[in-house]
């Protein structure tokens, strides 16, 4: 690069690389004092200089280093230096044109740092004063992180700022003020997010596909009943006569035993027309006894009652017969009887029936209160009873005409009760337009009113619990059983999930509630 003072410029110091322009001499005393001055500002803290340009094409720092030769054990204290040569002061001069290995020792903090490289001598002149040569050196080889380092330091020098090892090694490169306003800072660089995150959202996106895709194929592809419930068949326990219903303790969902007292209707005219049948044929054994004993004592006449009745209300007189008539009048008397002991015997057998037991092991559905003497008439419904055996509790579906073509005997089809979260796997029995003839308990007479539906009863492959006689369930009826079992499953899944967020939350809005009436 060439020079850009003149030849005149009495504050040169150094040729330029050319070195075919005349020149003058430059005044040694006046360059010495020109060093000692930028030292004195170096060492007073005045760091930051005009910058200047020579020969050497770079900005020249007056720093604190010194120079150690490679082949002798003199050492140089430096003037000044840049990228591309310093100046130091020796005892000795050099000659110029002669190349040198040496290694710049500079101050950082409290760190001496080592720059090797290769310089080929400029010029020497002797110093102010006498003690020694001021030689200029131009930097011909040097290695590029060595170079580095010596642009920082440079670069710190010019900045104002005292050379630090913390700075180089946590990678300040220190600039002037006026470029670090320039410069915009680097963001500091985010962490990768860890892949975890990733896998959860695309779980949850997949989880979500699934519990959709389940929900479609229920909704659209199985068939659903209009309505559906637990039934089993019914017995109906009706009085068999007018009378008062006797006490008795049961209610609806005790379980009682084949032939078990039920409870009892206590009829008072049964009972008076048993006690006066009873009275009527005491009255004839005993008036039959009384004619035997006269016709058998060899008496000519035989006092005769008129009535074998004596409950008839006519008035009763005797009159006296002979032998014979009386002997007929006997026979008279004792059809009269045997009619009475068959009338006393239908009047216990109707007071028999009015004792009611249990015809099979059973489970009340209902019961009649006994409670302040209830009177009943004859055929009036007392109690139902429900079969509870294991091929007795079933399940009753309505479904639509439109969808009944679809459905055929031993189709599986899958049953939830109102509270469980698992789908019960059931079988088709058969198919009606009509309910079967014997009654089932658990099903509305209302619903079976509807004109467009038939009935279809299921067989559950685990025993349902009789207390759910009645209890409304969901059916699906499926065509092909895989897909229906995992839609059916993944659905009771969801909606045990929902149910036991709602049953959290009524409880922690109860517990506020409850909390808030308190204060």
């Amino acid at each position: 690069m060439a020079d850009n003072f003149f030849n005149d410029d009495a504050k040169r110091h150094e040729p330029t690389l050319g070195g075919d322009r005349p020149h003058r001499q430059p005044d040694a005393s006046a360059e010495s004092r020109h060093t000692d001055r930028d030292s004195a500002r170096l060492t007073q803290g005045d760091r930051l200089q005009h910058e200047r340009r020579d020969e050497r094409g770079y900005i020249r720092v007056s720093l604190p280093f010194r120079v150690d030769l490679d082949d002798s054990d003199a050492e140089l204290n430096g003037n000044d230096v840049s990228l591309g040569g310093f100046s130091a002061r020796g005892p000795r001069g050099f000659q110029p044109g002669e190349r040198i290995s040496a290694s710049l020792l500079m101050m950082a903090g409290a760190t001496e740092l080592i720059v090797p490289l290769r310089a080929e001598c400029l010029r020497s002149r002797p110093a102010d004063g006498g003690s020694g040569y001021d030689t200029s050196f131009e930097i011909t080889e040097i290695e590029p992180q060595h170079r580095e380092l010596l642009r920082q330091i440079i670069r710190s020098a010019l900045s104002g700022r005292t050379p630090n090892v913390e700075g180089l090694i946590g990678g300040e490169d220190p600039q002037t003020p006026r470029k670090r306003q320039a410069t915009r800072p680097t963001p500091p660089s985010r962490p990768p997010k860890p892949m975890g995150r990733y896998l959860l959202l695309f779980a949850a996106i997949g989880l979500l596909v699934l519990v959709g895709a389940a929900t479609a194929y229920r909704n659209f592809m199985l068939i659903e009943p209009s309505f559906a419930a637990v039934t089993a068949p019914r017995i109906d326990i009706r009085a068999p006569g007018p009378g008062i219903l006797g006490e008795h303790e049961l209610t609806a969902g005790d379980q009682v035993e084949r032939d078990q007292l039920l409870t009892n209707v206590v009829n008072s005219e049964l009972e008076s027309d048993l006690i006066l049948a009873e009275a009527a044929l005491n009255y004839n054994n005993r008036l039959i006894e009384n004619l035997r004993e006269h016709i058998e004592g060899g008496m000519q006449e035989v006092s005769l009652a008129n009535s074998a009745q004596p409950a008839s209300g006519d008035t009763m007189t005797f009159e006296s017969v002979s032998p014979e008539i009386a002997q007929a009048r006997v026979e008279q008397f004792e059809t009269v009887r045997d009619y009475e002991s068959s009338r006393i015997a239908a009047l216990e057998a109707r007071m028999a029936s009015n004792e009611i037991y249990s015809p099979c092991d059973c489970l009340v559905a209902w019961a009649l209160s006994s409670a302040d003497g209830v009177y009943i008439n004859e055929s009036e419904r007392i109690m139902t009873l429900i079969r509870t055996d294991e091929d007795d509790v079933l399940v009753e579906a309505l479904v639509h005409m439109n969808d009944i073509s679809r459905i055929e005997p031993n189709q599986k089809a899958y049953v939830t009760l109102a509270n469980a979260n698992q789908p019960i796997r059931a079988r088709v029995r058969n198919v009606a337009l009509d309910v079967e003839r014997q009654p089932r308990a658990g099903f509305p007479s209302w619903v079976r009113q509807q004109q467009n539906v038939a009935s279809v009863l299921l067989v559950p492959e685990e025993p349902l619990p009789a207390e759910s006689v009645g209890q409304p369930v969901d059916v699906r009826f499926t065509e092909a059983p895989l897909l229906g079992a995992a839609s059916e499953r993944i659905w009771q899944g969801v909606r045990s999930v929902i149910q036991f967020g709602d049953d959290i939350y009524r409880a922690a809005t109860e517990d506020n509630d409850e909390s808030t009436d308190e204060s």
